[in-house]
């Protein structure tokens, strides 16, 4: 079931039934005492009753064939396995919702109630009485809309009680195929002669007339192949209402018909096809194929700008050849925007895109077409890219898998559970279809960089940047000297603003990178040095001066930006530290002759946000992309050669045993958007601190140095990929139960684990949404068996979660935290 259950359970099926189930398909079935149905789907099909229940029977089949194949199945097993999580929690990761059904609860009027006692009823009871006299059937909802309250359940069961209403359960289905009307003549219009008089009966509605002469136009009736009208389409091509054509419909002329369309556009554009690739690229090619003779994974380690994505189109194109299916996946909905784009000009509607910024319908549709691939022998959609929810679509014929700048944290799924890695769960999955797999990235993470050089996986390197273009030139700027001759205009360090000013005289475009959104991280007061915070959380208000607003990032409460201090009434209060909305905000009065434009979460909330910004970018509508860590990866433009790193400081204090790989790793993807084409690009890093190790490992582009220097310390501390983490996080909302609770559990893993436990202790930020949190941390030797490891780890928190007094206390479980 799609719910965050530990078991499976049997159900039995109906006689009639019998020949119909198969594994893999969804049925409706009852569950838990409110009766409640959900869309389950069939795991296994035996013949032995459950000893500890009497199996309800299931209600119906919803498919007529398997939604879901054994291939993923067994994929959705591992994951459950590996992340510590339930196997229904795996399934509602990987279904689009639409596919996921669940009961609305439907209440009725009980038919045998004669209307006696109505006097008995409360005032709410007797308006629900009323307006189900009137509407028949309402919803817990609008009941809830009807009375204005939010919780209905005491008026529903006292009506219950009464006997006055009874309660039905309805599966509501969520996907429903989009359908588009299309115009034709009536069997009697069709004639030729018959339409002739019709011609001259229009005369006197002239609207009608012109409406029918545009169709006939539309439609090439007299070509060799005539075409649909669609109804929209030929209202719009006379400027008519759509009582125009019901006339039409009245008068036997036309009739309209439903058509079942596809709510993914189709390229329709020009194939250009396959780039050659030079000689470096051809080397690297034949090397991976090479290596794939003998090891499953291969790791491409390719400096920015080195042409790695000529090279996944070569070995797309040999997949394809082969009829396989391709799997692509990337980071960042930004970064599918920019690629699909790339990759339909060779490959066409052979490219298909799933990820959460599509409806849920459209998701369905993404899932049937890869779902069918098989039957239908059709090759759209054989190549699918997207974000880590793509590695669940029901591939059957899985030839390649590749993960795209593989170094980056967004491959983990943080909440809900399965708290899963997408680009080591798909190793899994390319090994159960037998494929091979290619990871990219020109800053690869410690982690692969180190299995690669054990020999785990394959290593090819690209080292020169394609067409012969020279790695960015970076230079630091020292914001501490900087300030203290006063030479900063605001956040922009003499250096920074004399290369812009260049940049924008030479009409060359500007990327810069500031890793906080909104206006400033927090207020304060000058008097009494009071911070405003969020009330559910223990984290300063972020301005957001769009709105007006303070914001939480935690739980997004917001409250209107106060004229005074509210715990002294000062109405000294001044904002501090700056985010990518305050950085365009400057730009504009440094520069007003500037386009500026931001990329964040707060600006790409829509679906098509990410598309419209990068298109405009690439046009040259804009001189100025600000934006977060999402303008980092692996973005391409020809004609930006400057990037700015706002504040480098804040990445390398982090604290985090991973910081200084992050603060690398972003500090050179952003670098490599700079002169990517013909001109070499400039970097500016603004900084306190100028000498620190990783400023000049950047600058000097030393991932090796980097590389070496964070696997000294990993090991002497033991941390991946010497050790494997699994991180705890405990969360109540009375700080001294959870304090009990955690010392608890910690104590109980000490007994089997030893020193591997660390912990417990409190986050940086300890409270969120009222919920106090305090992490413990297991460290296990990478040889050590990870099976009996995970069954030590369940049998603790089951008995924890079921036996302690400390059961309140919830528990989640992250097993390779990022």
């Amino acid at each position: 079931m799609p719910l965050s259950i530990p078991y499976l359970y049997t159900y039995r099926v109906p006689r009639e039934l019998t020949n119909e189930v198969i594994v893999g398909q969804r049925v409706v079935v009852q569950f838990g005492r409110g009766r409640k149905l959900y869309s389950a789907l069939i795991k296994k099909i035996h013949n032995q009753p459950p000893k500890a229940y009497e199996a309800k029977y299931i209600d119906s089949i919803l498919d007529d064939q398997p939604l879901v194949n054994q291939k993923q199945l067994k994929h959705w097993d591992w994951i459950a396995d590996y992340y510590l999580s339930n196997l229904g929690e795996v399934y509602s990761a990987a279904l689009p919702g639409a596919l996921k059904l669940a009961s609305e609860t439907k209440i009725v009027l009980n038919a045998d109630f004669a209307g006696d006692y109505l006097e008995d009823l409360t005032d709410k009871e007797y308006q629900v009485y009323e307006a189900l006299s009137i509407r028949n059937v309402l919803s817990l909802s609008e009941i809830a809309e009807l009375l204005f309250i939010k919780y209905t359940h005491k008026v529903v069961k006292g009506l219950i009680d009464k006997k006055v209403v009874i309660v039905e359960e309805e599966l509501k289905r969520k996907f429903k195929p989009k359908v588009v009307q299309y115009v034709r003549l009536t069997e009697n219009a069709n004639n030729e002669k018959n339409l002739e008089k019709l011609f001259e009966e229009l005369s006197k509605a002239p609207k009608q007339l012109e409406l029918l002469m545009k169709f006939i136009q539309l439609s090439e009736r007299y070509q060799e192949q005539p075409k649909e009208v669609n109804k929209i389409v030929l209202q719009k091509a006379v400027n008519a209402t759509s009582s125009v054509i019901t006339q039409l419909v009245k008068k036997n002329i036309f009739e309209v018909y439903d058509v079942v369309a596809n709510r993914l556009d189709d390229y329709g554009n020009e194939i250009i096809g396959f780039n050659q690739l030079n000689e470096d690229q051809e080397k690297a090619t034949v090397e991976i194929k090479n290596h794939f003779k003998e090891k499953d994974v291969v790791l491409l380690h390719g400096v920015t700008g080195s042409g790695k994505t000529e090279i996944y189109i070569k070995l797309i194109q040999e997949a394809l050849a082969e009829g396989n299916q391709v799997l692509y996946l990337l980071p960042e909905i930004a970064l599918t925007t920019q690629l699909i784009i790339r990759l339909q000009k060779v490959f066409g509607d052979v490219i298909g895109v799933y990820h959460s910024k599509f409806n849920e319908n459209e998701r369905v549709e993404v899932w049937n077409q890869v779902l069918n691939f098989e039957q239908t022998k059709s090759s759209k959609y054989q190549v699918v890219m997207g974000a880590r929810s793509a590695m669940f679509l029901p591939f059957s014929n899985l030839g390649l898998v590749i993960v795209d700048e593989e170094h980056e944290n967004t491959f983990k799924q943080y909440d809900p559970a399965p708290r899963y890695n997408a680009r080591d769960s798909s190793i899994v999955l390319a090994n159960i279809h037998k494929a091979k797999i290619l990871m990219g990235s020109a800053t690869p993470s410690i982690e692969n960089y180190w299995n690669a050089q054990q020999g785990k996986f394959g290593l090819v390197e690209l080292k020169k940047r394609h067409g012969g273009v020279q790695m960015p030139e970076i230079l630091c700027a020292d914001i501490k000297e900087a300030t203290r001759k006063k030479k900063m205009k605001s956040h922009f360090s003499p250096l920074l603003m004399e290369q812009m000013e260049e940049a924008f005289k030479n009409k060359e475009q500007v990327i810069l990178f500031q890793n906080r959104r909104g206006y400033a991280p927090f207020m304060i007061c000058e008097e009494c040095g009071h911070v405003p915070e969020c009330n559910n959380c223990d984290v300063s208000l972020t301005y957001h001066k769009f709105s007006n607003q303070l914001r939480c990032h935690y739980c997004g409460q917001h409250k209107k930006m106060p004229n005074a201090c509210g715990a002294c009434g000062s109405t000294r209060v001044t904002l501090k530290g700056f985010g990518t909305e305050q950085i365009e905000e400057e730009l504009a009065i440094y520069f007003p002759k500037i386009k500026v434009a931001r990329m964040d979460a707060d600006s790409t909330r829509s679906k098509n946000a990410y598309h419209q910004l990068i298109t405009d970018f690439e046009e040259g509508n804009i001189d100025v992309l600000v934006g977060t860590q999402m303008v980092t990866k692996g973005l391409d433009f020809n004609n930006v050669t400057l990037v700015g790193i706002l504040n480098a400081d804040t990445m390398l204090n982090f604290p985090d045993f991973r910081a200084f790989e992050r603060a690398y790793q972003m500090m050179s993807q952003v670098s490599g958007r700079a002169g990517r084409k013909v001109k070499r690009g400039k970097v500016i890093i603004q900084t306190y601190d100028p000498y620190h190790r990783i400023i000049r490992q950047v600058i000097e582009h030393d991932y090796l140095g980097m590389y070496n220097n964070e696997l000294i310390e990993r090991k002497q501390f033991n941390y991946p990929p010497f050790h494997r983490l699994i991180h705890f996080s405990l969360k109540h909302r009375d700080k001294d139960m959870l304090n009990a609770g955690a010392s608890e559990f910690t104590y109980q893993l000490q007994q089997k684990f030893g020193s591997r436990v660390l912990g417990p202790e409190f986050p940086v930020i300890s409270r969120i949404k009222n919920y106090y949190h305090k992490n413990v941390l297991l460290k296990i030797e990478r040889e050590g068996s990870i099976s009996s490891t995970r069954k030590i780890i369940t049998e603790i928190k089951n008995n924890f979660e079921s036996f302690s007094e400390y059961k309140s206390v919830k528990i989640t479980i992250d097993v390779d935290p990022m």
